[in-house]
């Protein structure tokens, strides 16, 4: 944000899932750059980049993970190797949202489906078994407890952000909490 007394407008910043900045952090070495974002809405916010496979340690190119069992506390397990990267994931989580709240937020958009970003409805797998059953009913595992910390600030996804209405609606809350934020700095 702006200093005090600056005649620089500072813009809302907005926390995202790198990859729909075009950023190469995919565990397939890609990106899923979404133009929407970059092109017409990064002319209004300062972008917060957050990568929670990378950031926590895991290396590009990286095995698919997928996220198994309880929709109220699915374990993160990589698909090949079955190895559980839940408890790691949930360290980085912990320290990321401290990070994250000094400074200023106004909102988040995730990446769909992502098994640690994606907000409404990532494939969670029933069992450790790859082919059981998928189950639509959890949120990644970073996107929970991002959501669970900032229950206030409003937060998407790439998809649903398609939506004229639904985009209308979340834009009208990301300004009501800048407008929010900008008063209780103020004061």
């Amino acid at each position: 944000m702006s200093e005090p007394g600056s005649d620089a407008v500072s813009k809302p910043r907005l926390g995202i899932s790198a990859c729909l900045l075009g950023q190469r952090v995919r565990y397939d070495g890609g990106h899923k750059r979404d133009r929407f974002l970059t092109d017409t809405l990064g002319h209004h916010f300062e972008w917060v980049p957050v990568c929670p496979e990378v950031e926590c340690g895991l290396p590009i190119p990286r095995e698919v993970m997928q996220l198994v069992g309880d929709p109220d506390a699915p374990r993160l397990l990589t698909l090949r190797t079955r190895r559980d990267l839940t408890d790691r994931m949930q360290t980085w989580i912990g320290e990321k949202l401290a990070e994250l709240e000094g400074l200023g937020l106004v909102g988040f958009v995730f990446k769909s489906r992502s098994p640690s970003c994606g907000l409404f409805r990532p494939e969670l797998h029933a069992s450790s078994d790859p082919v059981a059953g998928v189950n639509r009913n959890g949120a990644g595992l970073f996107a929970r407890a991002f959501a669970e910390r900032f229950g206030a600030l409003p937060v998407e996804d790439e998809i649903r952000l398609l939506d004229t209405d639904i985009r209308a609606r979340f834009l009208a809350r990301v300004a009501a909490a800048a407008r929010d934020l900008n008063s209780s700095e103020r004061s």
